[in-house]
Formats: C-alpha cells, sequence, structure tokens
C-alpha cells in the first residue's frame, strides 16, 4: 500500500468516524438538555462527543500531505477550520460536563444549555460549512475523486451557511425543518467522500499551483 493510498484510508476512516460518533453524542445528551435528569446518558454522549473531535482533526491531519499538493492555502486553511470547529465542539462539551456536575435544577443550567447550543451552532453548522467549502475545492480542483462528489459539498457549503446564519436572526431553529434539510447535502458530502477514500482513494493530484509560485517569484526577483 502506497503512503498516499494509506492517507487516503485513514481519512476516510476518520471521515466515517465522524458519523459513528456525532449521532449518538446528540441522542445521548439531549434528555439532560431537555431539563431530564439523565446524567448516566450524558457521560456517555461526552465519550462519543470528544471522540468527534479527535475524528474531526484527524480528517484534516491525513488528508494534508496529499491536499497541499493541489493548494497550499486551501490544505492550511482546511486544517485550521478542522482544529476551530474541534474547539468549539469540545467547548459544548464542556458545558455539558459542568451540567452534569451542577445538575438540571441548578441556576446556571439554563445558562449551560444555552452555551451548548451556541457550540452546537457554531461547530456542526457553521465551521462544517466552511470544510466543505475548503475541502471540495481542492478535490474538485485536483480531481482527486468524483467530481459529483465534491460537487455535493460545493452546493451544499452555502446552503447550510445561509441556514446558520438565519438560526442566529431567530428565522428558524438549527434542529427544525429548515436547518435539517439544508444540513443533508453536508452529511451526503462527508459520507460519501468517507466512503470513496476508504474504497478507492485519491487520484495522484498535480503539484500545488502555489508552491509553483514560489521558485518562479525567487526566481524573477534575481
Amino acid at each position: 500500500m502506497t503512503t498516499d493510498r494509506r492517507l487516503a484510508l485513514w481519512a476516510g476512516i476518520f471521515y466515517l468516524g465522524t458519523f459513528i460518533t456525532s449521532f449518538p453524542a446528540l441522542a445521548l445528551k439531549t434528555p439532560l438538555l431537555a431539563g431530564e435528569a439523565e446524567p448516566a446518558l450524558a457521560q456517555w454522549g461526552l465519550v462519543f462527543e470528544i471522540t468527534l473531535a479527535f475524528t474531526c482533526v484527524g480528517t484534516a491531519v491525513a488528508i494534508l500531505p496529499i491536499a497541499r499538493r493541489v493548494s497550499e492555502t486551501l490544505a492550511v486553511g482546511f486544517v485550521t477550520s478542522r482544529v476551530v470547529e474541534a474547539g468549539v465542539i469540545l467547548s459544548g462539551a464542556l458545558a455539558v460536563l459542568a451540567l452534569i456536575e451542577v445538575g438540571g435544577d441548578s441556576a446556571a443550567a439554563p445558562a449551560l444549555v444555552e452555551l451548548h447550543d451556541a457550540a452546537f451552532l457554531l461547530g456542526p453548522a457553521f465551521m462544517s460549512s466552511i470544510n466543505a467549502f475548503l475541502l471540495g475545492t481542492i478535490m474538485l480542483r485536483g480531481r482527486l475523486v468524483p467530481r459529483v462528489i465534491p460537487i455535493i459539498g460545493l452546493i451544499g457549503a452555502p446552503l447550510l451557511l445561509l441556514s446558520s446564519y438565519g438560526v442566529v436572526l431567530g428565522a428558524w431553529e438549527q434542529t427544525g425543518p429548515v436547518g435539517s434539510i439544508a444540513a443533508v447535502p453536508i452529511a451526503l458530502w462527508e459520507f460519501s467522500l468517507g466512503v470513496w477514500l476508504i474504497v478507492k482513494g485519491v487520484r495522484l493530484p498535480e503539484p500545488s499551483t502555489d508552491a509553483a509560485l514560489v521558485p518562479a517569484t525567487a526566481a524573477a526577483s534575481r
């Protein structure tokens, strides 16, 4: 197995890992956030959510050596975006952990729930749309995977971004019909990308156009 194939495989595994962990994390912590005394379920939800943050970073680290050959700028941007997303997810996990400690009937409980909801909006919504734009552009420009996969992501990115702004402005709820429908293309993009990377890997990209400009600029300055 070549290095590129191994990196693509791990990137795909991490991408599917985000799916495997995200849904149980949300389901298990929801009762506590809704005011029901279910700390044991929420604790298991935190296990999944913390693992979700790690898999988010893993996708970027694994794909970086391949992505930077297409565009150094977009590749670094994708890693940065994923790290920010993981940090926001962990901030939401901190809010849930604190809520478990103080109890749902504490005076601080409403504020902790609101902090979690804000993190849930900024991480899985706002940052996911930025991630899709950056990596989707890399995949499409480098022709690393079939065009339809990144196109789904590039269509879904502005939809999810606009939906997230709508949530901020109070137009609809993130988990309501509009927010849920807007999130479908991004979910489809990430799932299909993960499966493709595991099964097929990536086509070998051409050298980065960003990197090619460096020696040309240096030569011109002599």
